[in-house]
């Protein structure tokens, strides 16, 4: 099992802190969560249905012609590699580290490189994985590049497939329109933009072929009947998803600065969490935790270097806080 975010509790056991006194920002799922109205009994006691509206909310939302709900993009990740034969597969590096693992799990030959060295090296590969915006890079795509990219992929039996979890805030970038295409696969998450990070929800958008072989694969009722009530009407708030972006948008830049006012300036991020590097990062994360503040680290591999990366606090104290706390851990690390 890989290491992720969100791991507060063994954390509280590990540094003596309670779970309440916790800043936790080891996660990119957003702190402003759509608010979920009380849930009929019906949605419990009724197995789930696919007739239930839901594919038809998604389908509007995501702007896409096909849709598969799946328990969380994580269940489409580990399956989509058990649907080719042997392939060489570029992976974005720095990049959700789940991608490689799976390929790599299911018997492929997997590269990770850097998003411009992976663009560049393209031919090399039947799959090419991208994440957009990627996580933790922060790297950014133009969406005629992509489909560029996609289309070479394409013409010769390849797939390319783009991990949209954060883009959300930015929709008009995503690639689920142009989903219908073979060989192309685009994977949403809920859990991120909705705050709903325990539904483990999400949909994958591909041609219709693609999106049969998966379901076969994944078996009924992927989603709990709650989970789907929940989902059908969170989808159809555009109000709310209106609202949540501004304040994404904002809340995100808000984080950049703070990371840059402290020194921290070497890395990206997006709308949901920033990302930095440091040569220290595991002794500034532990400063850190000591002080009740959880980052996501990253103690460094072949290709992804020492660095945390933050999501959003939730309130102007929440800013405070962690301003505070990296001045002082920051001082401490220098001393």
């Amino acid at each position: 099992m890989l290491e992720h975010g969100g791991r507060l509790r063994r954390a509280a056991r590990e540094y003596g802190i309670p779970l309440a006194d916790w800043l936790d920002l080891s996660t990119g799922v957003s702190p402003f969560a759509w608010p979920v109205p009380p849930i009929p009994p019906s949605a419990w006691q009724r197995l789930p249905e696919d007739e239930d509206g839901l594919v038809e909310a998604a389908r509007h939302y995501y702007d896409a012609p096909g849709v598969l709900p799946v328990a969380g993009s994580q269940a489409a990740i580990q399956v989509l590699p058990r649907l080719r034969a042997r392939s060489v597969v570029g992976v974005i590096a720095p990049g959700y580290a789940e991608h490689a693992h799976a390929w790599r799990m299911a018997g492929h030959e997997v590269v990770r490189l850097p998003a411009v060295e992976l663009l560049m090296q393209a031919e090399r590969f039947d799959v090419v994985v991208l994440i957009h915006p990627n996580n933790p890079g922060g790297d950014r795509f133009d969406r005629s590049a992509l489909l560029e990219l996609h289309g070479r992929l394409a013409a010769r039996g390849g797939w390319l497939v783009v991990d949209e979890a954060f883009i959300d805030a930015t929709p008009r970038q995503s690639l689920c329109r142009d989903s219908h295409r073979e060989g192309l696969v685009v994977l949403r998450s809920v859990g991120k933009f909705f705050g709903l990070a325990g539904a483990r929800a999400g949909f994958v958008c591909a041609a219709p072929a693609l999106l049969e072989a998966l379901r076969e694969r994944l078996g009924p009722w992927t989603l709990s009947g709650p989970t789907r009530h929940v989902l059908q009407h969170a989808l159809a708030d555009v109000a709310w998803q209106q609202a949540a972006r501004a304040r994404l948008l904002a809340a995100g830049a808000r984080l950049g600065d703070t990371f840059d006012s402290a020194g921290l300036r070497e890395g990206a991020g997006c709308a949901y969490f920033q990302w930095r590097r440091h040569a220290r990062a595991a002794a500034l994360h532990d400063a850190l935790a000591h002080e009740g503040v959880l980052l996501r680290l990253f103690a460094g591999d072949e290709a992804t270097p020492p660095s945390v990366r933050a999501g959003l606090p939730a309130d102007d104290a929440g800013f405070q806080r962690l301003r505070d706390a990296l001045a002082r851990a920051l001082r401490g690390l220098s001393a």
